[in-house]
């Protein structure tokens, strides 16, 4: 399935099949109670989601948006459990499947502990080039959604882009 930038995947609180992104890059987004809106995690290529029903059937925590033009496969949620049961092998491919996300967030987290905001939002710009060649975040996050990732509030986020785009041009 192709899946373009803007559309949803998932909703928070349904249930429903395991998906395989083979290219592009999703957000999970996290709505509240209050109406606040929180981006909870990035997906890239390569992984199966969501991870907490990787081993058991769970409703969605969030919802899934493309942040790109994504490729999809579907996985039969059933056909999945079932083969968890008689097949070990697949149940080592889940382990390692959570095994990379946990390194992927082990990534995450150096980001966030640099002490310089303008060495966070650095760092998160080369890890997402590494997955999709954007010119810039905005492309693809607002402000906020660049804060929350980093750990600064929107507004600090609009001066240190501001600053790169000045520095770009002299």
């Amino acid at each position: 399935m192709i899946l373009h930038k803007g559309e949803t995947l998932f909703r928070q609180g349904e249930s429903g099949p395991l998906y395989h992104l083979k290219s592009g890059m999703l957000k999970i987004i996290r709505l509240h109670a209050d109406g606040a809106i929180t981006l909870v995690n990035i997906i890239v290529p390569g992984e199966i989601i969501p991870h907490h029903s990787l081993i058991s059937p769970n409703h969605y925590y969030g919802t899934a948006v493309a942040l790109v033009t994504c490729e999809i496969d579907v996985i039969d949620a059933a056909s999945w459990y079932q083969e968890l049961e008689s097949n070990h092998a697949k149940c080592r491919e889940v382990a390692l499947l959570l095994q990379s996300k946990l390194r992927m967030m082990q990534q995450r987290i150096d980001q966030l502990s640099e002490v310089s905001p303008a060495e966070r939002l650095r760092k998160l710009q080369l890890w997402f080039q590494s997955f999709v060649p954007v010119s810039s975040l905005s492309e693809v996050l607002t402000q906020d959604e660049i804060g929350q990732l980093i750990g600064l509030r929107r507004e600090t986020v609009n001066r240190l882009l501001r600053a790169q785009t000045k520095r770009a041009r002299e």
